[in-house]
Protein backbone atom coordinates (compact mmCIF):
# COMPACT_ATOMS: atom_id res chain seq x y z
CA UNK A 1 0.00 0.00 0.00
CA UNK A 2 1.35 3.74 -1.07
CA UNK A 3 0.74 6.28 1.90
CA UNK A 4 -0.59 9.57 0.50
CA UNK A 5 0.62 12.83 1.05
CA UNK A 6 0.35 15.18 3.96
CA UNK A 7 -2.72 17.56 4.37
CA UNK A 8 -2.10 20.80 5.59
CA UNK A 9 -2.98 19.99 9.26
CA UNK A 10 -1.10 16.95 9.41
CA UNK A 11 2.52 18.39 7.74
CA UNK A 12 1.72 21.02 10.49
CA UNK A 13 1.43 18.41 13.40
CA UNK A 14 4.93 16.65 11.99
CA UNK A 15 6.68 19.99 11.98
CA UNK A 16 5.54 21.49 15.31
CA UNK A 17 5.48 17.36 17.08
CA UNK A 18 2.43 17.33 17.81
CA UNK A 19 1.47 15.22 20.54
CA UNK A 20 -2.20 15.02 20.07
CA UNK A 21 -2.36 13.34 16.55
CA UNK A 22 -0.58 10.44 17.62
CA UNK A 23 -2.67 7.40 17.49
CA UNK A 24 -4.44 9.21 14.11
CA UNK A 25 -1.55 8.75 11.64
CA UNK A 26 2.52 7.59 11.29
CA UNK A 27 4.50 9.39 8.54
CA UNK A 28 7.07 7.57 6.82
CA UNK A 29 10.41 9.14 5.01
CA UNK A 30 11.11 7.72 1.71
CA UNK A 31 14.94 8.73 2.09
CA UNK A 32 15.06 7.48 5.05
CA UNK A 33 12.91 4.62 5.12
CA UNK A 34 12.13 5.08 8.54
CA UNK A 35 7.96 5.40 9.77
CA UNK A 36 7.95 8.02 12.76
CA UNK A 37 4.89 8.89 15.15
CA UNK A 38 3.77 13.08 14.61
CA UNK A 39 5.30 13.71 17.69
CA UNK A 40 8.82 12.49 16.95
CA UNK A 41 11.70 14.83 17.73
CA UNK A 42 14.32 13.90 15.07
CA UNK A 43 15.39 16.82 12.28
CA UNK A 44 12.37 17.73 9.82
CA UNK A 45 11.95 15.74 6.91
CA UNK A 46 11.77 17.24 3.06
CA UNK A 47 8.02 17.29 2.48
CA UNK A 48 8.25 15.88 -1.06
CA UNK A 49 9.90 12.64 0.79
CA UNK A 50 7.07 12.40 3.67
CA UNK A 51 4.10 10.12 3.38
CA UNK A 52 0.95 8.96 5.80
CA UNK A 53 0.33 5.75 7.36
CA UNK A 54 -3.41 5.07 9.21
CA UNK A 55 -0.82 2.73 11.08
CA UNK A 56 2.62 2.42 11.86
CA UNK A 57 1.77 -1.61 10.42
CA UNK A 58 0.76 -0.38 7.06
CA UNK A 59 3.87 1.79 6.77
CA UNK A 60 5.74 -1.64 7.72
CA UNK A 61 4.64 -3.36 5.35
CA UNK A 62 5.03 -0.55 2.93
CA UNK A 63 8.81 -1.26 3.64
CA UNK A 64 9.37 1.31 6.21
CA UNK A 65 10.88 0.62 9.52
CA UNK A 66 10.16 1.87 13.15
CA UNK A 67 12.00 5.03 14.48
CA UNK A 68 14.55 4.17 17.08
CA UNK A 69 13.43 7.09 18.82
CA UNK A 70 9.85 7.35 19.13
CA UNK A 71 9.42 3.63 18.73
CA UNK A 72 5.75 3.85 16.83
CA UNK A 73 3.33 1.65 17.42
CA UNK A 74 5.94 0.18 20.60
CA UNK A 75 8.25 -1.86 17.49
CA UNK A 76 11.21 -1.46 17.92
CA UNK A 77 13.81 -1.54 14.92
CA UNK A 78 16.14 -4.33 15.66
CA UNK A 79 20.15 -2.82 16.23
CA UNK A 80 21.41 -4.92 13.25
CA UNK A 81 18.56 -2.97 10.55
CA UNK A 82 19.01 0.28 12.12
CA UNK A 83 22.77 -0.17 11.14
CA UNK A 84 21.97 -1.66 7.99
CA UNK A 85 19.70 1.44 6.90
CA UNK A 86 22.95 3.75 7.56
CA UNK A 87 25.11 1.84 5.68
CA UNK A 88 22.73 1.85 2.91
CA UNK A 89 21.82 5.61 3.34
CA UNK A 90 25.66 5.91 2.84
CA UNK A 91 26.33 3.38 -0.17
CA UNK A 92 23.98 6.14 -2.09
CA UNK A 93 24.84 9.52 -0.05
CA UNK A 94 28.91 9.07 -0.17
CA UNK A 95 29.44 12.21 -1.70
CA UNK A 96 27.44 14.00 0.82
CA UNK A 97 28.85 15.67 4.05
CA UNK A 98 28.05 12.85 6.34
CA UNK A 99 28.52 13.64 10.09
CA UNK A 100 27.76 11.58 13.06
CA UNK A 101 25.17 14.14 13.86
CA UNK A 102 23.93 14.21 10.80
CA UNK A 103 23.40 10.77 11.19
CA UNK A 104 22.06 10.43 14.18
CA UNK A 105 19.54 13.11 13.01
CA UNK A 106 18.46 11.10 9.78
CA UNK A 107 18.10 8.09 11.70
CA UNK A 108 16.74 9.11 14.79
CA UNK A 109 19.14 8.42 17.77
CA UNK A 110 22.04 10.04 20.03
CA UNK A 111 24.93 10.51 18.02
CA UNK A 112 26.97 8.30 21.36
CA UNK A 113 24.21 5.68 21.00
CA UNK A 114 24.58 5.25 17.24
CA UNK A 115 28.52 4.85 17.32
CA UNK A 116 28.24 2.50 20.21
CA UNK A 117 25.88 0.48 18.87
CA UNK A 118 26.99 0.54 14.99
CA UNK A 119 30.43 -0.10 16.50
CA UNK A 120 29.37 -3.09 18.43
CA UNK A 121 26.94 -4.41 15.78
CA UNK A 122 29.56 -3.84 12.89
CA UNK A 123 32.78 -4.02 14.69
CA UNK A 124 33.51 -0.39 12.88
CA UNK A 125 32.31 2.96 13.09
CA UNK A 126 30.38 4.99 10.51
CA UNK A 127 33.36 6.92 9.72
CA UNK A 128 35.58 4.41 9.09
CA UNK A 129 32.51 2.53 6.60
CA UNK A 130 32.30 5.64 4.90
CA UNK A 131 35.74 5.90 4.37
CA UNK A 132 35.70 2.68 2.42
CA UNK A 133 32.83 3.59 0.81
CA UNK A 134 34.24 6.83 -0.73
CA UNK A 135 37.64 5.07 -1.40
CA UNK A 136 36.29 2.21 -3.48
CA UNK A 137 33.94 5.14 -5.56
CA UNK A 138 37.27 6.36 -6.11
CA UNK A 139 38.66 3.61 -7.19
CA UNK A 140 36.03 3.13 -9.88
CA UNK A 141 36.52 6.73 -11.06
CA UNK A 142 40.42 6.67 -11.20
CA UNK A 143 40.09 3.15 -13.29
CA UNK A 144 36.96 4.66 -15.52
CA UNK A 145 37.20 8.35 -16.19
CA UNK A 146 39.97 10.77 -16.56
CA UNK A 147 39.50 13.38 -13.63
CA UNK A 148 42.07 14.93 -11.70
CA UNK A 149 43.33 13.39 -8.49
CA UNK A 150 41.28 16.22 -7.15
CA UNK A 151 38.09 16.21 -9.27
CA UNK A 152 37.81 12.65 -7.58
CA UNK A 153 37.97 13.63 -4.51
CA UNK A 154 35.31 16.24 -4.67
CA UNK A 155 33.16 13.19 -6.53
CA UNK A 156 33.54 10.98 -3.43
CA UNK A 157 32.76 13.82 -0.64
CA UNK A 158 36.29 14.23 0.19
CA UNK A 159 36.81 18.17 -0.57
CA UNK A 160 40.10 18.22 0.96
CA UNK A 161 42.86 17.15 -1.57
CA UNK A 162 45.56 16.07 0.86
CA UNK A 163 43.13 14.73 3.45
CA UNK A 164 41.79 12.49 0.23
CA UNK A 165 45.11 11.32 -0.79
CA UNK A 166 46.59 10.81 2.74
CA UNK A 167 43.63 8.19 3.41
CA UNK A 168 43.15 7.05 -0.64
CA UNK A 169 47.37 5.65 0.75
CA UNK A 170 46.38 4.19 4.10
CA UNK A 171 43.80 2.26 2.91
CA UNK A 172 44.64 1.06 -0.72
CA UNK A 173 48.62 1.30 -0.70
CA UNK A 174 49.57 3.77 -3.11
CA UNK A 175 48.28 7.52 -3.43
CA UNK A 176 45.55 8.29 -6.00
CA UNK A 177 48.29 9.07 -8.32
CA UNK A 178 50.23 5.99 -8.62
CA UNK A 179 47.13 4.09 -8.88
CA UNK A 180 45.67 5.91 -11.23
CA UNK A 181 49.34 5.21 -13.79
CA UNK A 182 49.84 1.97 -12.33
CA UNK A 183 46.81 0.12 -11.14
CA UNK A 184 46.53 -1.41 -8.28
CA UNK A 185 49.51 -3.24 -6.20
Amino acid sequence: MLGRVPTEIEWESIITNNKTVDKDFVYAVSSTKICCRPSCPSRTPKIENVRIYESVDLAIEAGYRPCKRCKPGGIRLPESEWTDQMNEYMDVHFEDHITLQFLADEFHGSPYHLQRVYKKAKGYTPTEYLQQVRIKNAIKLLEETYLSVEDVGHKVGLHNTSYFITLFKNIVGTTPKQYKIHGRK
